[in-house]
């Protein structure tokens, strides 16, 4: 070997030692920093047993109690109308006027009929008692007494003919004035004085009733048996609030069930009862509505925010002994106010994790905040101060 090779061979080496050396140095920090890695800092929470309530929460829309539209019963033109837009009517008063001059003429006509009518029947029976009369001296034929009584008899039957006609004029000469059928809400004016009036097409006025107030939803048929179950207890209240505004919240009582479910949607119908004394709800408004169909005793309670969700379904992190995580699948039975009952997966008293779970594989060792464990912790004694002289 001669020179030149020995000194390539010895600055290999070199090289050689060099790059070993900065691997070992590159490598140990990053070592020790997986190695001295710090617990993943978590918000917890304790499982707890109490009372859920088992709430069915849809979405509804107000309806009507009652609502009529209102319209004529006879052709004319209307006279005069008397309400006003979103008035407040009471049962009989007076909406719109038809003009009453054809049927006052009709029904004085009718009149007039009944009035020549009793002349008649007045001399029908006169003639009838002078008639029997002479027969029975002899002078008349018993033919001639059966013709006037005849006559009579078809004099009676016109009268009574014409005191219907009559009182059908009389009827139609009331049904100009039409009135509200009970107590409720006009709606937008629809006629004006000279519009044409055709029978049983012109809408006149819409009246709604709105106290009470109806409030129609539908629920899964899944729930039927639960619920008739909840109803031969007693009356089933509803809890009714406005969309974005849980606030505003009133309380009914569920009334009907539809005998059929809808085999399009698989769900059935239902409604509810609101005294709605404030008229602060109005029919048509969409309503979300919620009602107790059972109650959970001795439940295991979780706040929601410890619920995730994954590829296998709900589970959430349980801390064990040695602060170490281990995921649970749950059975969830009902969600209330912030916490939701767990059937399977939890037991009351253990800790569970309800912030930071993104942070988290299993058996990852945790701690709670520090604002958390701050809050745990008793706070300092102050040191006695003199009092001032």
């Amino acid at each position: 070997m001669n020179k030149s090779t020995r000194l390539i061979l010895a600055v290999s080496i070199a090289g050689l030692a060099a790059a070993g050396l900065w691997y070992a140095s590159a490598s140990k920090p990053a070592a020790q920093s997986a190695k001295t890695a710090g617990p993943v800092p978590v918000t917890l929470a304790q499982a707890e047993s109490g009372v859920m309530p088992v709430l069915l929460s849809v979405v509804g829309r107000a309806e009507a109690y009652e609502s009529v539209t209102v319209k004529s019963r006879l052709d004319g033109q209307i006279a005069t109308v008397n309400y006003t837009e979103g008035q407040h009517v009471r049962q009989g008063d007076i909406l719109v006027q038809l003009d009453p001059g054809d049927y006052q003429a009709r029904l004085l006509q009718a009149e007039a009929n009944i009035a020549k009518d009793q002349a008649l029947l007045a001399k029908a029976q006169a003639d009838v008692e002078r008639y029997v009369t002479l027969k029975a001296k002899g002078f008349v034929s018993d033919e001639k007494v059966n013709e006037v009584r005849t006559n009579a008899a078809a004099a009676a039957a016109t009268l009574k003919a014409d005191q219907a006609a009559a009182e059908l004029a009389r009827l139609q000469l009331s049904y100009t004035t039409l009135k509200a059928p009970f107590a409720g809400v006009v709606g937008a004016r629809l006629v004006f004085p000279g519009s044409a009036v055709k029978t049983n097409d012109t809408a006149l006025a819409v009246v709604n009733r709105i106290k009470p107030l109806y409030v129609t939803f539908s629920i899964p048929e899944k729930h039927l048996q639960r619920l008739r179950g909840a109803i031969s207890e007693g009356p089933i209240k509803v809890q009714v609030n406005l969309p974005g505004n849980k606030e505003a919240s009133f309380e009914g009582t569920a009334k009907f069930i539809d005998n059929a479910v809808d085999p399009t949607t698989g769900t059935i119908q239902m409604k509810a009862v609101l005294d709605n004394r404030d008229e602060k709800l109005t029919p048509g408004q969409f309503l979300n509505v919620s009602m107790k169909l059972d109650q959970l005793n001795d439940a295991v309670l979780v706040p929601n925010e410890a619920i995730q969700q994954g590829a296998e379904g709900n589970f959430l992190y349980v801390v064990k002994a040695d602060n170490t995580v281990e995921p649970r699948k749950l059975e969830i039975l009902a969600s209330h106010k912030g916490q939701t009952a767990i059937g399977k997966g939890v037991s009351a008293g253990e800790t569970v994790v309800t912030d930071g779970q993104l942070r988290l594989t299993p058996g990852a060792t945790v701690q709670a905040k520090a604002a958390q464990a701050a809050a745990a912790s008793p706070p300092p004694v102050a040191a006695p101060t003199s009092a001032a002289r």
